[in-house]
């Protein structure tokens, strides 16, 4: 019998989602205004993006509670265009060589890119850092894991949806400022040797995610020739 939580509990998920998605798409439709502003030359408040993207002020509020915090997302936003244009020069296949080409590339230009937007990175972080917002409600853009997702899709199918989340979040951790700041600030690398460790990082995850993959198939495969043989050896026995 399915208890009166459980049964309350499962449609919550959907609402749910759907919340956080739509969260997401008045963020990014605030920080596109705010960016199309920026591109214009001017320096929009978070009142002048509210407006001009069609959301209320207090909405954008919520997701951008400081012009700083605003200019500095609206400013890295435009990091798209270069990021998508190296992924999109790198090989498109779904072998794992292909996939491991494209991670470096991801890596390289990402790490590159935050060292050339250093200062303004460690603005977006001292400005949401302290933020109290609430833990689902977006404090960051997505950038960061829509590119890991766009160099890694292949591997969705192969891993499962699990083992894939897993590495989209390990690769979070050795991309972007947060790993250039741990690299430079606490172990003290110049820039190449930083984007050259996150690089092996990244490629480490790939590979022991692909390698654990292997392992459960072969477990599987044993699995299967251990209980056929089993199988032949009662019937053997029976006749």
């Amino acid at each position: 019998m399915v208890s009166t939580s459980a049964r309350n509990a499962k449609p919550a998920a959907g609402p749910q989602k759907g919340r956080s998605r739509q969260k997401l798409r008045t963020r990014r439709q605030i920080l596109a205004a705010a960016s199309a502003l920026v591109a214009a030359g001017r320096r929009p408040n978070v009142a002048e993006a509210a407006d001009a993207a069609d959301v209320s002020r207090r909405t954008a509020y919520r997701y951008f509670p400081t012009r700083a915090k605003l200019l500095a997302e609206a400013t890295l936003e435009a990091l798209r265009v270069p990021m998508e244009a190296a992924l999109a020069e790198a090989p498109g296949g779904a072998t794992s060589r292909d996939v491991e080409t494209r991670v470096v590339a991801l890596i390289d230009q990402m790490q590159a890119l935050a060292i050339s937007h250093e200062p303004l990175l460690r603005t977006m972080i001292h400005e949401t850092v302290l933020d109290n917002a609430r833990a689902a409600q977006p404090r960051r853009g997505t950038r960061r894991i829509d590119w890991i997702e766009l160099a890694t899709k292949p591997l969705h199918a192969r891993l499962g949806a699990k083992a894939y989340g897993r590495l989209v979040s390990a690769l979070a951790l050795c991309s972007g400022i947060e790993a250039l700041l741990v690299l430079r600030d606490i172990r003290g690398l110049s820039e190449r040797d930083a984007i050259a460790v996150s690089r092996w990082a990244a490629l480490a995850m790939v590979r022991q995610s692909l390698a654990e993959l292997s392992a459960a198939r072969r477990a599987a495969g044993g699995h299967r020739r251990a209980s056929g043989a089993s199988l032949s050896s009662r019937r053997t026995r029976a006749r």
